[in-house]
């Protein structure tokens, strides 16, 4: 029989969107107990996805963004191996205006496609696999709540990357702990490791822990093992690519 937590309870007084979307980042605890007994989504979607992409459509904006662009564009040729003609850096060039819009829509369409399928295997799990109870649309509200934290990382590393002249993730464990030579197997494993992805999977394991009524750790220990086993699967298919 596994651990399960008491229900929240029916008399705490409702938050408005502004309190659930700090209080995901504050208090995480209660206010997912909020969500999953008043589901709501859109607006958590739209904010994510708002403070995602305006940051970043700015940064891209700029001439700085365009050239880091095509930076990062030349450096995924080279792990490949290939080297770039002066014709197909012209054509760099000429799209790199163009990037703020291909990320904005890659964002539209990503996010929510992304928070189904998170939401669908959640649910899937608990409510198929493991006998639990409860509606889709409470999953996918916890989820889509929980991507404020990944709203957050774009708000924090913009700055970063608009300083650093870079649109590397300056929030891995390769950029804040660079104990490994680049392109090598260890860089590139801290490399797909972000720090904030990992907030998100506690915060998320938070709110599937509240509408379940089960624990948080052993959901998040799980999730973080997927994690970290997606993470060396991406690491050692990188270090093939550029071997």
């Amino acid at each position: 029989m596994p651990a399960t937590l008491p229900p929240p309870s029916s008399l705490a007084p409702a938050r408005g969107f502004a309190g659930r979307v700090v209080g995901v980042l504050t208090s995480p605890r209660a206010t997912y107990a909020d969500v999953a007994a008043r589901p709501a989504w859109l607006g958590a979607i739209v904010v994510v996805l708002f403070v995602t992409i305006a940051p970043l459509f700015l940064l891209l904006s700029t001439e700085m963004g365009q050239r880091a662009v095509i930076d990062q564009q030349m450096q995924v040729f080279e792990s490949f191996g290939r080297t770039v003609t002066d014709a197909q850096y012209r054509q760099l060039e000429r799209m790199a205006p163009y990037a703020r819009y291909f990320a904005a829509g890659s964002q539209i369409v990503g996010f929510p496609l992304t928070a189904l399928a998170v939401a669908g295997v959640a649910f899937a799990i608990f409510n198929g696999a493991l006998g639990a109870q409860a509606a889709f649309r409470q999953v996918f509200s916890i989820v889509a709540f929980s991507g404020v934290v990944l709203g957050l990382r774009a708000l924090f590393a913009t700055p970063l990357n608009y300083a650093r002249e870079s649109l590397s993730n300056p929030t891995n464990l390769a950029a804040v702990m660079p104990v490994f030579e680049d392109n090598t197997f260890g860089a590139r494993l801290l490399g797909s490791i972000d720090l904030f992805l990992i907030w998100w999977v506690v915060s998320l394991a938070i709110g599937l822990g509240v509408l379940y009524r089960r624990r948080t750790a052993p959901i998040a220990m799980t999730m973080l093992l997927v994690y970290g086993a997606i993470a060396l699967v991406i690491a050692a298919v990188q270090s093939m690519a550029g071997a």
